[in-house]
């Protein structure tokens, strides 16, 4: 477990402020630790691991190098592991609301919790921002949301056996729709997938893969309708009812819904920082990730620059930069003697 602390009165004074517990941000704590940089790190969240800790703990990612298939939740276990040496603060639950420069030209950063921070840099990996599902456009949906694990409404999946022997509706055309069908299609009771259009805006390969699932029955291709109601009693849905373009209605047994609209995403307070903003993205320069304020460096999806690649190995590298960049900022002209981590090792495991 990460070393958390409670909202103080007391300024917290540090090397770098970390905004963003997410995978790039557990990784730029463990680089700015190689660099003998302390950190103290603030999330939104009330656990680390952002999105993927928070949306998708069970799905594998597959781009990650040298791990040709991981669980979410255990990468994020293990870049937790990777950082906890450094032994850096983590403020969890709460958000940076303010960030002001002192006249030395540090950073004074507040949370919603009323937790000071003083920080000679910051390192801003807050990933989409505050995030979270878009809903489906239904008069009664509410009735049927947080109903327990594997009932009612859902709009994300954190554990595929909350779903063994469900009757499962997916709805939505992306990745997340027909990745999440493809994995629940061998232990759910029946599987639905309704999409307005034919076609699906996924990986090609898992087009084809819920093609031939639908082919051989076990999956049943709703297409092209789209959610018209939701049905059921006491909170208990029974039935997705869905229709098509010209209205004609199908009724679809269902214990669960699961929308895949894509997220609602904002920067919040970020927007007010003074930073150069490019549609709610932070542009950097991306050879040392600096923003438009000197001593404010930004990583990961939250970032735009020319070229810029929204993968976690990208937002690695671009966390080794920030640190990197960060460093020099706090100790200028002083030379870096760097050392490989097979050379320098790690505090308690060389």
């Amino acid at each position: 477990m990460p070393n958390t602390s409670k909202s103080s009165t007391a300024v917290h004074i540090t090397d770098v402020a970390v905004i963003g517990a997410g995978p790039v941000g557990l990784f730029a704590i463990f680089q700015c630790g190689m660099l003998k940089m302390s950190c103290h790190v603030v999330d939104a969240l009330g656990e680390v691991g952002g999105q993927l800790s928070a949306l998708y703990p069970e799905k594998p990612i597959y781009d990650i190098p040298g791990l040709p298939k991981v669980l979410a939740e255990d990468l994020v276990g293990q870049l937790e592991t990777q950082a906890a040496p450094f032994e850096s603060a983590y403020h969890l639950d709460q958000q940076v609301t303010t960030l002001t420069q002192s006249e030395g030209g540090r950073w004074l950063l507040e949370t919603s919790k009323g937790t000071k921070i003083d920080a000679g840099a910051v390192i801003i990996a807050a990933g989409v921002g505050a995030f979270g599902p878009n809903r489906p456009p239904l008069d009664n949906i509410e009735e049927f949301e947080s109903k327990g694990p594997g009932r009612g409404v859902h709009y994300l999946v954190k554990r595929r056996d909350d779903f063994k022997d469900r009757r499962v509706v997916i709805a939505g055309g992306g990745d997340s729709a027909v990745d999440w069908a493809l994995s629940l299609a061998d232990i759910a009771k029946s599987i639905a997938v309704v999409h307005r259009r034919p076609k699906f805006r996924a990986a090609p390969d898992s087009a084809e893969k819920l093609a031939t699932l639908a082919a051989d029955g076990v999956i049943d291709l709703v297409i092209p309708y789209q959610l018209a109601a939701l049905e059921g009693d006491g909170g208990e849905l029974s039935t997705v009812v869905v229709a098509d373009l010209d209205g004609n209605q199908r009724r679809l047994e269902a214990d669960v819904l699961l929308p895949f609209f894509g997220l609602s995403q904002n920067i919040g307070p970020i927007a007010d920082w003074g930073l150069d903003l490019d549609h709610n993205h932070i542009t950097v320069d991306p050879q040392t990730m600096v923003t438009g304020r000197p001593g404010i460096y930004a990583v990961g999806d939250i970032i735009s620059y020319p070229g810029k690649l929204k993968l976690i190995l990208t937002g690695f590298a671009e966390a080794a930069l920030a640190a990197h960049s960060a460093r020099d900022h706090l100790h200028p002209g002083e030379a870096l003697h760097f050392e490989y981590s097979t050379t320098q090792g790690v505090p308690g495991k060389n």
